[in-house]
């Protein structure tokens, strides 16, 4: 009898602003999984699995000199890793236990595609979990989930880019609700490749047309509205291209922002002919609903 893969399992807690570089930094470590856990009043736990080649001792190394990085940069305390063996059926189930099905919004399911979901009321996300960020789980894909519904009530857009799309759930989402077009720009080959695939996967394959470019240089038609679920470096960064992206009058929805830099967000935009609208705020995380002037 064949014995049972083992893997490793790496835990440890991070705050809220460095789970994103850290999450990125262990799947290009090689990691096969990463899952971001929160519970109210404590930091988010980072868990990644990774094969059994990989030496625990190297990993350990590798993570705790990413981490001291990020320390002396001020993104504050971030845990010690933890590794633990992991044999093949546990960790299927960990991974599959952190991805049930959720509602967002007032319109919204998420379920993996492992999950067979009836919701006559709630459209039904189908999203595979994996290298790329959005499963709806996180509180700045939940935030921008809650504004598209929004914007889709007082008029569903007729176009949209979407910018980083990661996963492509924000593009599907909006292709769910009735925009015949949305632009998925991203440069990372692997977010493409999820898009494409989650696209087709909740039948929106001819409204989505996925791109790999950099979002600071794109040629594209202005439209009704642009999503960036972003950092918020990235967003001032790009507060300029986010005006030239937009018709006058145009929505843009802004994630991954903390709470206490969305007011600076909302400066920087105003700058750019954008005023501000709406804002969701979902466990530490904003989402900003601005309108560009002009009509």
């Amino acid at each position: 009898m064949r014995a049972a893969a083992r893997y490793w399992e790496l835990t440890l807690t991070a705050p809220a602003g460095a789970t994103e570089g850290l999450t990125n930094f262990l799947w290009e470590t090689g990691a096969l999984g990463v899952v971001e856990e929160e519970r109210p009043g404590e930091p988010p736990e980072l868990r990644a699995f990774f094969p059994e080649t990989m030496p625990p001792a190297i990993l350990t190394e590798h993570v705790t000199a990413y981490t001291d990085g990020l320390a002396a940069l001020g993104f504050g305390t971030i845990g010690r890793p933890r590794v633990a063996s992991l044999e093949d059926s546990g960790w299927a189930d960990a991974w599959r236990e952190h991805f049930r099905p959720i509602a967002v919004g007032r319109r919204f399911v998420i379920a993996p595609p492992w999950e067979d979901v009836r919701a006559d009321a709630r459209v039904v996300l189908v999203i595979e979990p994996g290298r790329a960020f959005g499963t709806g789980h996180h509180g700045s894909t939940a935030g921008c989930l809650e504004a598209i519904e929004r914007v889709a009530e007082r008029a569903v857009p007729p176009r949209a880019l979407d910018l980083g799309t990661g996963s492509g759930i924000l593009a599907i989402a909006l292709a769910r609700l009735g925009t015949a077009t949305v632009v998925a720009i991203d440069e990372d080959p692997d977010a493409i490749a999820a898009t494409t695939a989650n696209a087709a996967r909740n039948g929106v394959a001819a409204r989505v047309t996925c791109r790999m470019e950099d979002a600071a240089t794109l040629d594209v038609e202005p439209a009704p509205l642009v999503v960036a679920n972003l950092i918020t470096a990235a967003h001032r960064t790009l507060a300029p291209r986010y005006t030239r992206y937009a018709i006058a009058g145009g929505a843009l929805i802004l994630g991954g922002i903390l709470d206490a830099e969305a007011a600076d967000v909302e400066r920087t935009l105003a700058a750019h002919a954008w005023r501000p609208r709406d804002a969701i705020t979902r466990e530490g995380w904003s989402t900003l609903v601005l309108e560009k002037a002009g009509t």
